[in-house]
């Protein structure tokens, strides 16, 4: 083998080598996630959504620095609708229980919609940086 088709060898195995240390690194990343349950929640279906307290959440993996926790309700099937959110201050107790902020419930006009709520991890409540972004789905009724 020459001498340059070594050095050829040595880069492609600085280049794999570094790769797999970055990307699998990356991979083992536990990423921030959470639960949430309808349960208790009113049966609404009129199309006009009632003001109620926010349900349990229970996250996982909240990154490190977090202080706020924001939540913010989509309907998938009416976007445009805002079902707003509220924050939450974050002291490491992975379990956000119920009646920390008050948002517009879920209240299809017919049938089922899908809700998504995301979880914004922050540093501060009031510009504080992104941490970590996290979503939860699930059909209501």
């Amino acid at each position: 083998m020459s001498v340059l088709e070594r050095k050829k060898m040595n880069t492609i195995r600085i280049i794999l080598t570094t790769s797999f240390l970055f990307f699998g690194a990356q991979a083992h990343a536990a990423e921030f996630s959470f639960t949430f349950s309808w349960e208790g929640l009113k049966l609404c279906s009129s199309g006009y959504p009632n003001s109620v307290f926010n349900p349990p959440f229970k996250l996982k993996n909240v990154p490190a620095g977090t202080t706020w926790i924001q939540f913010r309700l989509t309907d998938k099937d009416a976007p445009n609708y805002n079902h707003g959110g509220g924050w939450v201050q974050f002291s490491g107790n992975n379990n956000i229980e119920m009646n920390q902020f008050k948002y517009e419930s879920p209240c299809p006009p017919s049938g089922s919609h899908t809700y998504e709520w995301t979880a914004t991890a922050k540093t501060k409540k009031s510009g504080g940086q992104t941490l970590a972004r996290a979503k939860s789905k699930m059909k209501y009724p």
